[in-house]
């Protein structure tokens, strides 16, 4: 995204007019070496990099990932169609999480749609959420328009002594904070959600165990009786 100092608020919205995703069709349809993963990523996600010289992905990332059970490991060395889909994913989430709440969110969906003998897929996932983007943007360029203009309406009544640039930088600095304010309440409604997610799922594996543990106890109870029943026979047998 670049940005032109002169032109703020036009360049801002000019530039959000532009950005895209990779869509499903752009993706090969063979399996890629680790070389080959990273370089197509690096040539379909440049325009996200804040400096030329950034990597997009790394060896070692993607290695991390798959050793943290991010991301689904390569068969024979070769990544699918859907790996290069959660790496995306994982792309966007992780400029604002933890790879912990990655995990949270992603876990679900790839041990259920990764690789899916289902009609649905990852690809499918990927297809419905991403096109909401050009709708998403439109309503970012109206959000970012109110907040710039509110903006400017701050530190008009300011001291003599203050010149227009000082002005115009402190005004900038009311600019930076509405939008970090934005992202920052944002990020805490994820986590929130994310939390409460994990919370449930913890729930119900609690429940499951306790259920598990219940027949457990019941079928040696069972069996303590039947046990107890065929004494008691036999007891009467030698009796009589």
């Amino acid at each position: 995204m670049t940005i032109d100092a002169k032109d703020l608020l036009n360049s801002i919205l000019e530039s959000l007019s532009r950005i895209d995703y990779v869509k499903p069709e752009d993706l090969p349809n063979i399996d890629l070496y680790m070389d080959q993963v990273t370089t197509f990523m690096d040539s379909q996600l440049a325009v996200s990099k804040r400096h030329p010289e950034d990597k997009v992905l790394t060896k070692t990332m993607i290695n991390n990932y798959a050793k943290n059970n991010l991301l689904p490991p390569p068969v024979k060395k070769k990544y699918s169609k859907e790996h290069l889909l959660a790496l995306i994913f994982i792309y966007y989430f992780k400029n604002i999480l933890s790879i912990g709440d990655i995990q949270e969110i992603l876990n679900p969906i790839t041990d259920k749609y990764f690789a899916s003998d289902l009609n649905f897929n990852l690809e499918d996932i990927y297809s419905e959420v991403f096109r909401l983007e050009k709708a998403e943007v439109l309503n970012l360029q109206k959000d970012i328009t109110k907040k710039y203009n509110t903006s400017r309406q701050t530190f008009l009544d300011i001291p003599e002594d203050i010149s227009e640039e000082d002005k115009a930088d402190l005004q900038q600095f009311a600019f930076i904070c509405m939008l970090s304010f934005d992202v920052y309440v944002k990020k805490q409604l994820i986590e929130k959600l994310i939390d409460l997610k994990a919370a449930d799922r913890e729930k119900k594996e609690e429940q499951k165990k306790a259920e598990e543990q219940a027949a457990s106890k019941s079928g040696k109870d069972k069996s303590k009786e039947k046990d107890v029943k065929k004494k008691s026979e036999k007891e009467e047998a030698r009796d009589k």
